[in-house]
């Protein structure tokens, strides 16, 4: 197999809560297919909000100097993204909005410096991802506000997201354990993803 490196992005503000478990369960599969993996917890990073500056504007990087600079530089070299976030109050949870919100700076390389934010066309076509979230709540729509701005981030991180995997109904940590073929699923979309 090629070497493939993917970065799992745990964004709950509850360690080893139900969205982490699921992103563990995907990184173990990985390991036994070889993949390099780095689990990065937001929780666990000093980094701020974006600050509406446009000081990325001119050069396609933010000019933020914190914790969320070297994520991003692991993140623009990973064959694969794997992003664990869960619901609050009907949307992402904080830590990953302002994580996502930082990426502006890609924005601003594909629309204001008309560049694309991977340069190697070859290593850009064949980065891919999934979104994984739970939900305390079984309401219509709780997942469609994380939806979009997990597309929207994946976009500006020229990452194909191939997949959304969302668990209503999961509130309680380790609730997820519960969930029948919620473990397997993310197992067999992680195997998938590694191109197995």
């Amino acid at each position: 197999m090629i070497d493939q490196f993917c970065v799992a992005l745990a964004c709950s503000p509850r360690k080893n809560g139900n969205t982490e478990i699921l992103l563990k369960a995907a990184v173990e599969r990985l390991q036994s297919l070889n993949v390099e993996t780095e689990t990065i917890r937001l929780v666990d990073l000093s980094y701020y909000p974006c600050r509406a500056c446009e000081g990325c504007y001119s050069t396609g990087r933010c000019v933020i100097k914190d914790d969320a600079g070297p994520v991003f530089e692991k993140i623009l070299k990973a064959d694969m993204l794997i992003m664990a976030a869960p619901v609050f109050s009907m949307g992402i949870c904080a830590q990953a909005k302002m994580f996502i919100d930082r990426s502006q700076q890609f924005w601003a390389t594909r629309y204001l410096l008309k560049q694309p934010v991977i340069q190697d066309d070859d290593f850009r076509q064949n980065r891919r991802g999934i979104f994984i979230s739970c939900a305390g709540t079984r309401l219509p729509g709780v997942f469609e506000g994380s939806a979009s701005i997990v597309r929207y981030f994946f976009k500006m991180m020229d990452i194909k997201l191939t997949g959304t995997y969302c668990y209503p109904g999961i509130d309680k940590k380790g609730e997820i354990l519960a969930r029948a073929g919620a473990l397997e699923e993310i197992k067999d979309v992680s195997a998938r993803l590694a191109g197995e």
